[in-house]
């Protein structure tokens, strides 16, 4: 019995010490890295509404199908909420069924990728490549021809309408 409490004592004791590691959020891991477009946060809480705020800075996710972006199906560009770059081309939009708005590719030079291991699971974290901005996370359980699904926060991104560029 002795040796049962001692391993249990020493697991609770080794994951008390991972804790703060998993549930640090991974854009404030992301915050070590210097990106273009920088500000502080009382910069960002003015430029965003609070739940955009959530999102992009402090990566949170939105209910799924709440986003009205997620029925997006008009030609033109999904931007970054908070600098407004362009990040992914309707025609890359697809419905993947899980409530956020999905993509199965990134425009060149848009987005970059971070280990995410935040709440004991390994993902890879999509943040914008300009400012930083958590937008959501990339699967390889998507469509051809890339078979990847970024999954992306609605409140991450903005749309405007018009010519899509190619895919």
């Amino acid at each position: 019995m002795y040796h049962r409490r001692h391993f249990l004592n020493t697991l609770a004791a080794s994951s008390l010490a991972a804790l703060p590691g998993m549930l640090l959020t991974p854009t404030a891991r992301a915050a070590k890295a210097t990106f273009e477009v920088t500000l502080s946060d009382a910069e960002w809480k003015k430029r965003l509404s609070p739940q955009q705020y959530a999102v992009l800075r402090q990566a949170d996710t939105e209910a799924p199908f709440t986003s009205p972006l997620n029925k997006e199906h008009r030609a033109g560009v999904f931007s970054c909420a908070g600098c407004q770059l362009p990040l992914f081309s309707s025609a890359t939009k697809f419905d993947s069924g899980t409530g956020w708005p999905s993509f199965w590719k990134p425009l060149d030079n848009a987005v970059v990728k971070a280990a995410d291991n935040s709440f004991g699971m390994s993902r890879d974290e999509v943040l914008c490549r300009r400012c930083g901005g958590h937008l959501g996370h990339v699967f390889d359980d998507g469509p051809k021809p890339t078979g990847l699904r970024y999954c992306m926060n609605g409140l991450a991104l903005s749309f405007t309408p018009g010519a899509a560029p190619a895919a």
